[in-house]
């Protein structure tokens, strides 16, 4: 490597991590501010607080990573273009291609750190930061979704309730039906279900069993039954951030039982799944539009690149927030929800790239 390339790749990796070192306490300093009257109002232990905050630390730098990427490279390219050491560079008969080699070096440093960050420490961060917050700040919302709760909890029988207290693990208006070779066997229906756990059963109230026969079908009815049923209730709704929580061979299985079991929220599941693999992409993406954007001297200085190139990372985080929420809400497909930002910038960063070659 030429003393060309270490010089911008030192450039490229310091100003980044001063960058993060500069906003991480600002970002703690503001959430704290926010939140400080509902720390001291639950008296949390001062333990409990040093941990979520390095979880919020490490949840939010990692989502944040290609913007505080993209506005370091705009920042030290553009101290570089006004000092004319661009135009010195590519005087000297450097290319624009061979320019832009050590900022694809500190880019693929960068995406793997993103991936180490992604795949293991961002999943226990987001454990740790949702846990916290829906302990102490979210009182009396729930972290699941539990309104017309439809689920496949093994090959042969599926359930549904109309919705589920998971504080006292109560739902109401409970059906199970068993299927055999495509067919109905028997059906079980109570208007609540509550699950026992020092016994570990489930107790149903206003029981209906109906067993479908050839000619007739029996049907038996209580007041109240005690049974054992093939699922456990953690597994029947679980938390809204499931998926942020579990590494990468653990989110795959967990996607496929819950899109297996009919789960609503798989749309949301695969998003988190995408979004490990597409964060990495959109680094390189990102720091070939900041190159281009700050290459060239302008009138103005750093402050015109600087503003060209928060307008850019805007745009990019409105497409990718607008897209992941259709992905979450409607049948939309997730992949493409999280890769078509990518896509989108990846063509603009091309044709930027090559004015800025002409």
């Amino acid at each position: 490597m030429k003393i060309l390339d270490w010089y911008i790749l030192k450039r490229y990796l310091f100003t980044f991590t001063m960058l993060l070192l500069l906003f991480i306490p600002i970002m703690i300093t503001v959430h704290l501010a926010e939140k400080i009257g509902k720390i001291l109002e639950n008296e949390v232990p001062f333990g409990e607080v040093m941990a979520y905050l390095l979880d919020f630390t490490i949840y939010f730098s990692y989502l944040l990573f290609p913007l505080f990427l993209f506005i370091s490279v705009i920042w030290f390219t553009s101290k570089l273009a006004n000092n004319t050491e661009v135009i010195a560079f590519l005087s000297s008969g450097v290319s624009f291609s061979r320019f832009l080699r050590p900022y694809l070096i500190g880019a693929a440093i960068v995406a793997v750190f993103s991936i180490i960050l992604g795949l293991y420490l961002a999943p226990k961060a987001s454990e740790g930061f949702n846990d916290f917050s829906y302990k102490y700040f979210k009182k009396g919302k729930s972290a699941v979704d539990n309104t017309n709760v439809f689920r496949q909890i093994n090959d042969n029988e599926i359930i549904y309730v109309s919705n589920f207290n998971v504080k006292n693990k109560v739902g109401n208006n409970f059906t199970l039906e068993h299927f055999e070779d495509n067919k109905l066997k028997y059906k079980i229906t109570a208007s609540n279900i509550r699950y026992l756990p020092e016994d570990t059963i489930y107790r149903l109230t206003n029981y209906l069993k109906r067993d479908i026969g050839e000619h007739e079908d029996e049907i038996e009815v209580l007041r109240r039954k005690d049974t054992l049923f093939a699922f456990d209730v953690d597994e029947l709704i679980p938390e809204i951030y499931a998926a942020e929580t579990k590494m990468y061979g653990e989110l795959k299985e967990f996607i496929d039982k819950e899109e297996a079991r009919g789960s609503s929220n798989v749309g949301r599941f695969k998003l988190v799944l995408y979004r490990k693999w597409s964060l990495p992409v959109s680094v390189f993406i990102l720091t070939i539009i900041a190159l281009a954007v700050s290459s060239k001297k302008r009138r103005g200085g750093m402050g015109v690149n600087l503003a060209i190139g928060i307008c850019i990372a805007m745009v990019f985080v409105f497409f990718d927030k607008i897209f992941g929420v259709m992905a979450e809400q409607s049948d939309f497909s997730p992949i493409i929800a999280v890769w078509f930002p990518n896509i989108l910038f990846g063509i603009l960063a091309a044709y930027m790239l090559y004015n800025a070659k002409r």
